[in-house]
């Protein structure tokens, strides 16, 4: 028996491989196909299943275009009710793959299909949990994603104590559990950094499996939730419905184009300019209107806080080399309408003579010179409220990068707007959009928070956080 976790950290999403005996079942794929099938290949083995845990919110799965590739059958569990040929397993049912048998157990909470495969070794022995959006490390799905019609929040919260106290906590302490997520995705609030876990441990240190009743699990789970990101209901909506093929969005999205066909192109088509570069890059120069989101940070969840619209086309500018990689990550999270690439880079776009533009980021101590010559000035600080409230900037203004373009009304244009975050990626996307729409006078302050402290910069501190 094979189990491995393919881990994928910009999603923090864990996609898994198991085989057994020249059978194997791919959990919750990524929409890419090829590392699936390759592994399959080396290993002279048989897709047999795709098992998907539920409608992911935070990315589009590859379960269709892999099936189709493979000829393996998609699984899912009670109540998921799709556009597309699936099997519909029924809670207990159990599937054969090689000399060990997955076992469905349907865990409704996170959403009403979610469901966990329990994984039986060859000695019939309860081996790991797959557990999807059910069951994280340090924490529990979000309980807040599929309310419809008369189904409250609270009424799934008690869905998801009701499914893991009678499905997974009954279950060995030596169970490994499997979750589909790690920190940094926005599926959960306390989830650990680390990826699996025994099911011993979880009970242990939880909070949410340590609550004594099931009223206290309801208010812990549902207590400091953020906002869900944008495109989780049309993600969700695409893995319910299908999507056109992963292949089809690569071609389209990997043409070359030189600087003038780029121009053409964009004006053609009302796309934005998405430039994936290193903040530090993108400030000393760029095309005109385009947004920064760097490819080095949590890229695919910040496309879609900041892009409303699925359909919208991109054209990107990349680092040369990383244009196909872009266009992937892009396609992931249903981002389909790439229109192409900036051949050469931003370098060629220069080299043509096109127009630039460009933004002013100073160092911390830099910014506390200006800022003790002008304590009135406008400061920025785009990193969430949970990360404002301890510790900020006197007078800052806490514009959340995510709903940043509802609050541009409350800024002036003709006056200087000093930008910054925890690190330094977020402000210069904040910079970018503002920049686009129309602050000449954004000023990034390189380095966020953490280089600011070590300044003369007044800092408020909240000793109760």
């Amino acid at each position: 028996m094979v189990i491995e976790q393919l881990y994928t950290g910009c999603l923090a999403q864990g996609a898994y491989y198991i085989e057994s005996a020249g059978e194997a079942a791919i959990i919750d794929p990524l929409r890419e196909t090829a590392p699936y099938l390759r592994k399959a290949d080396r290993a002279g083995a048989q897709i047999k299943y795709v098992f998907e845990t539920h409608f992911h919110a935070d990315f589009v799965s590859g379960h269709l275009d892999l099936a189709r590739k493979s000829g393996a059958t998609i699984v899912y569990g009670p109540n998921a009710h799709t556009h597309y040929d699936v099997y519909h397993a029924q809670d207990g049912e159990t599937f054969t793959l090689g000399q060990v048998t997955i076992k469905v157990l349907h865990t409704p909470g996170h959403t009403l299909e979610s469901t966990t495969y329990l994984l039986l070794d060859e000695n019939g022995r309860e081996h790991a949990i797959f557990t999807g959006d059910t069951l994280f490390i340090g924490d529990v799905g979000r309980p807040d994603l599929a309310i419809k019609g008369d189904l409250t929040e609270q009424d799934l919260a008690g869905m998801l104590y009701d499914s893991l106290h009678a499905k997974i906590l009954p279950l060995p302490d030596e169970v490994i559990v499997y979750p589909a997520h790690g920190a940094g995705s926005a599926c959960g609030k306390n989830m650990s950094k680390e990826t699996t876990d025994s099911l011993g441990n979880q009970k242990r240190y939880n909070y949410a499996l340590k609550a004594q009743t099931r009223d206290e699990f309801i208010r812990q789970v549902l207590s400091g939730l953020s906002a869900a990101p944008a495109y989780f209901a049309e993600n969700a909506r695409l893995n319910k419905e299908g999507y056109e093929s992963v292949d089809r969005v690569m071609e389209r999205g990997s043409r070359a184009l030189s600087p003038g066909a780029f121009e053409a192109a964009v004006n053609e088509t009302g796309a934005l300019v998405l430039d994936v570069r290193e903040a530090a890059d993108f400030a000393r120069g760029f095309i005109p209107n385009a947004i920064n989101i760097g490819l080095n940070g949590q890229f695919a969840p910040w496309v879609g806080a900041l892009i409303a619209d699925l359909n919208q086309p991109l054209a990107l500018v990349t680092p040369v080399g990383q244009e196909t990689e872009t266009v992937l990550r892009l396609a992931r999270v249903g981002y389909d309408h790439t229109i192409g690439y900036l051949e050469g880079g931003f370098d060629a776009w220069w080299q043509a003579g096109k127009e630039t533009d460009t933004v002013e980021s100073i160092p911390a101590d830099a910014f506390a010179r200006r800022r003790a010559a002008a304590p009135d000035a406008v400061v920025v600080d785009v990193r969430k409220p949970t990360e404002f409230e301890p510790e900020h900037v006197e007078g800052a203004e806490n514009l959340p990068l995510d709903t940043l373009s509802e609050h541009l009304a409350e800024l002036r244009t003709d006056e200087p707007v000093y930008v910054h975050c925890a690190g330094g990626y977020r402000s210069m996307v904040a910079s970018s959009i503002l920049k686009a729409r129309g602050f000449d006078n954004v000023v990034n302050v390189e380095g966020g928070i953490a280089a600011i402290r070590k300044t003369g910069v007044p800092i408020v501190a909240d000793v109760t956080h």
